[in-house]
């Protein structure tokens, strides 16, 4: 055997050795990556929808939930509040929510898919502020025909208990409704609404 051909086979076995380190430490450095590129476990969890159980929600009470990071609200409402939400149309800016985009569910007085459970994003659509929970009738700073709504600090929008922002007020349209659908009688998933919309 001579020389070359030693020299010959060594040079083969080292390119080939140093060929298959370099492509394991590539896909070493590419693996983290490619794996950056994936949404986190919080990225994805911010989004998912919320499943929320209201059987033990009472008639008046209003529940708070977070999803995307925003607050959402349900309340169950009374016959009463039902019956009061026919009666305001007219100060109503949208009353059958036909101006701004909503669920076909929400285009109704009451903005839901059961008249009762009312699944509202806690969000004034002026300028982002949380509107309070008011569901007093006639308290003496909203006035006597208040019957029980959101009132927005902020710059003083006006919401029925329906999300339906009253006429003369900031914000321009109605409080926007999630996607949400009904899992059980009691059980609501907010943030998929199984393409009901």
């Amino acid at each position: 055997m001579s020389q070359s051909d030693v020299n010959k086979g060594r040079r083969r076995f080292l390119v080939g050795t140093t060929s298959a380190i370099g492509a394991v430490g590539a896909v070493g450095i590419a693996t983290p990556f490619v794996a950056s590129w994936k949404p986190s476990a919080k990225a994805k969890a911010a989004g998912a929808p919320v499943k929320v159980d209201v059987s033990k929600l009472e008639t008046g009470q209003q529940m708070i939930v977070e999803w995307r990071g925003q607050p959402v609200w349900v309340v169950k409402r009374s016959k009463e509040t039902l019956d009061n939400l026919t009666k305001i149309s007219d100060q109503l800016s949208d009353p059958s929510s036909e101006k701004d985009q909503q669920p076909e569910y929400a285009q109704n007085a009451y903005r839901s898919i059961k008249p009762e459970i009312v699944v509202l994003l806690g969000i004034c659509t002026h300028l982002g502020c949380s509107p309070t929970y008011r569901p007093e009738l006639a308290p003496e700073d909203l006035g006597p025909e208040w019957v029980g709504g959101y009132f927005c600090p902020c710059h003083g929008s006006r919401f029925d208990l329906a999300g339906r922002v009253y006429k003369s007020v900031p914000a321009p349209i109605n409080l926007l409704v999630p996607p949400y659908q009904y899992l059980s009688d009691n059980v609501i998933l907010i943030g998929d609404d199984g393409g009901n919309a």
